[in-house]
């Protein structure tokens, strides 16, 4: 018999989108799945439109809440989950026919595999529409994946089928900007081995309203504070001069909306570890000038441009 898989999908204020989202998993061909839609306090007419769709569809279960933000509306529905295998979908988002039955087979011919994780096409719908596309590759370290994979760039809940035991103990933080990459480092620690494949799409639509669209200071607090987390037990390991200046971003990013002190510590980074051209200069110029300065100059051209809060 197949395994079960439970499929959480917050919901909130995407009327427009919801029907598309949830039809995309119903119509998966993988049959046996336990859906819980969690209608994190919607003000429309989406809590109706999730029990529209319970009452067509017997898988479907529907949880009513109050508000508390996409990583509690997520806690509530693992605490409600019976599978054997756990996802998530974003209710602005929608999945490719086809995608969760590979994935599965994988999860099941590896007993070791604590994830799967399969592609993206990202911010489906614009102008910056882009595919994440994966091999298909295994990764018995975290280090391997975390830093040889860069999934600290696409550390997405989303597009991974997991096993629920992992969640054992883990839940995401409330209210709590990019919530995944507080999370997934957790799950990576318990994991004995990891995968991508080419299997499988997620699509990742734009939302103008959304959390990547609208983020200032806070979010990018939030996000620096989740790479500092973790960042230090990759140090020194191929592949971190690359992650570093990734962080390196998010801290200019922070200190230009808020005009917090740097938190990253200084790293030299050779040009030749980074990713390109542009970031090569900026490794450049964190040499030369170190992260303080560095940040003022990063701080003065937002300024230049009216963007930010500039304090440092």
């Amino acid at each position: 018999m197949e395994k079960l898989l439970t499929v959480i999908i917050p919901v909130y204020k995407t009327s427009a989108t919801v029907d598309r989202c949830v039809e995309s998993v119903v119509g998966q061909d993988y049959r046996r799945l336990e859906i819980i839609l969690v209608d994190d306090g919607s003000p429309d007419d989406c809590p109706q439109k999730c029990d529209a769709w319970a009452a067509r569809d017997s898988r479907i279960r529907v949880a009513h809440k109050a508000n508390g933000g996409l990583g509690d509306a997520r806690n509530r529905g693992l605490d409600m989950a019976t599978g054997d295998y756990v996802t998530f979908v974003d209710s602005d988002d929608f999945l490719a026919p086809g995608t969760y039955a590979g994935v599965v087979a994988m999860l099941e011919a590896h007993p070791d595999y604590g994830f799967v994780e399969f592609g993206v096409c990202k911010f489906h719908g614009s102008r910056r529409q882009s595919m994440l596309a994966l091999p298909d590759r295994e990764y018995r370290s975290a280090a391997d994946y975390w830093l040889g994979c860069c999934a600290y760039a696409h550390s997405y809940m989303w597009n991974k089928v997991y096993r629920r035991q992992l969640f054992d103990g883990v839940r995401h933080p409330p209210r709590t900007a990019f919530e995944d990459l507080y999370t997934l480092p957790l799950l990576l620690a318990k994991a004995k081995a990891v995968a991508t494949t080419s299997q499988g799409l997620y699509y990742y639509c734009w939302n103008g309203g959304g959390i990547t669209a609208t983020a200032g200071g806070d979010e990018h607090r939030a996000l620096l504070e989740a790479h500092l987390r973790v960042m230090d037990g990759y140090a020194g390991l191929p592949g971190f001069g690359r992650y570093y200046m990734h962080v390196l971003n998010i801290q200019l990013t922070e200190c230009a909306f808020t005009g917090d002190r740097p938190r990253l510590a200084y790293h030299k980074v050779p040009p030749g570890e980074c990713s390109g051209a542009v970031q090569a200069l900026k490794a450049m110029a964190l040499n030369a000038l170190g992260m303080a300065r560095l940040c003022r100059v990063y701080c003065a051209i937002y300024k230049m441009f009216g963007l930010g809060n500039k304090r440092i």
